[in-house]
Order: structure tokens, then sequence, then C-alpha cells
């Protein structure tokens, strides 16, 4: 994608949910950019086979558990020295109506999306402050803002997400740590499951007239990754074609 190339040789990089799609592509970006990029996802074998066509390491993580998120991390820093990018992107979706919702569903959800982008900063902050430098990305939906029948479960974690964000933004800007979020409009696994009618309804919507291509979301979260990126902080960038205009 064009000729900008940003550079993270020796970057410590952490992907969620990045068996495929978004994650996938992100993950991608930065091994590229010469990165030591770690992917985790729920899904091992999913997971074995992205990490192995892109040469990254692959840890299969269930980013609801803190034990888990922490050793990663832990791991990550051990290895090579430093943690210095967080991509939080893992998301589930169990939508029902909100009358038809379990408690279950509900939790599930908000445990996966803001929990775990909850978990891997905290777990991550330690180390950025002591370096005085560190990148959070989160990813978040327009969803979140504007809500969507069937989810409310998923837009209260995404917006969820958005206040967060701005929370540690604030928290952590004094050490070298910028804290910014994406609101993407993206062909993946969770738009395939709308029907093709439906699709082109929202597409025509979309000012640009179509879906990102995953790739077009990996090199915005790259960019707000870069050091170039240094003075953007507490910002939801929306790569979303117009739609949220």
């Amino acid at each position: 994608m064009g000729n900008v190339k940003f550079d993270f040789t020796n970057r410590s990089v952490i992907v969620t949910g990045a068996a495929r799609g978004i994650g996938l592509e992100v993950a991608r970006f930065f091994q590229d950019a010469g990165a030591r990029t770690y992917m985790c996802d729920f899904d091992a074998d999913e997971l074995k086979k992205a990490a192995d066509e892109i040469g990254a390491h692959g840890f299969p993580v269930d980013v609801s558990s803190t034990e888990q998120v922490e050793a990663l991390v832990g791991q990550v820093v051990e290895e090579t020295g430093s943690i210095d990018v967080i991509v939080n992107n893992a998301g589930i979706l169990r939508d029902t109506v909100v009358w038809k919702m379990t408690d279950e569903q509900w939790d599930q959800v908000l445990s996966v999306h803001a929990g775990g982008t909850f978990r891997f900063t905290r777990a991550a902050v330690p180390h950025f402050r002591k370096q005085e430098y560190g990148r959070i990305i989160n990813v978040t939906s327009y969803t979140g803002l504007h809500g969507n029948t069937g989810q409310a479960n998923y837009a209260t974690a995404k917006a969820g997400i958005v206040g967060f964000t701005k929370t540690t933004a604030k928290e952590l800007a004094r050490f070298g740590v910028t804290v910014n979020a994406i609101s993407p409009n993206a062909k993946t696994r969770m738009v395939a499951s709308i029907p093709e009618d439906k699709l082109g309804e929202i597409a025509a919507g979309i000012p640009i007239g179509r879906f990102a291509e995953p790739e077009e979301i990996a090199a915005a979260i790259g960019f707000l990754a870069s050091e170039e990126a240094g003075y953007i902080t507490g910002t939801v960038l929306p790569v979303d074609g117009g739609l949220a205009m």
C-alpha cells in the first residue's frame, strides 16, 4: 500500500485477535515493518496457520484471562527486553435482542472486548513506564457510538473502549505513552454474516461506496503505532470511508 514505510525494527508488538481478518493483516503489517510480532488469539489452530504464514510468533491466549494475558506480556519482555506496542483487536459476537440476552452473552462480550483491552493495557503499563515509551491502539466500532439492533452487549463494550482510551491517554501521557482507538468499517468475518442485500444497502450509505480492506485498517493502526505519531493521543480515528460524518 503506497510508498510510506514505518520502521518497527527492534520494536516488540502484541496483536490480539490475530488469527484472521483485521488482526492478521495488522500482524502482517508489523512483521513486514521489522517488528518482533506476537500474535494471540483464542483459536489455536487458526492462529498457528496465520503465524506460520507470516513468520510471526503465535500464542493461544484467552484475553478474558488475567493470568494468560500477564503471562504473554511477561514472556515478550523476557524474550525481547521490551514491549512497545499493544493492538487490542480481539472480539466476539453474541448477538440477540436485549430481552432475550443472557447474562452469559452479556458477560462474554464485555469480558473479551472491554476486559481484554483493560487486561493487556494494565499488564503492559509497568513496562511502558519503565521504558518511558509505548503505543496502545484499541479497536472500537461505529456501533459503539450509534448502536445496532441485537448488539447491546457489543455496543456497550465498544462505547466503553472509547472512554477507556481517553482515560488511559490522560493517565499515561506523562510516561511517553500514547493511547488511541480506531473505528473501522472493513470486510471481515463479522461483516460476512450480514445478508448480501443488506450489505449492499450499508455499502451504499458509505460515502466512499465500499467497505475497507483489512490492509487499509492495518495501515491506520501502523501509523498510530509509529514514532511519527507521537503527538497524537486520546483520539478515535474513524477508518470508515466517511460513514461517521
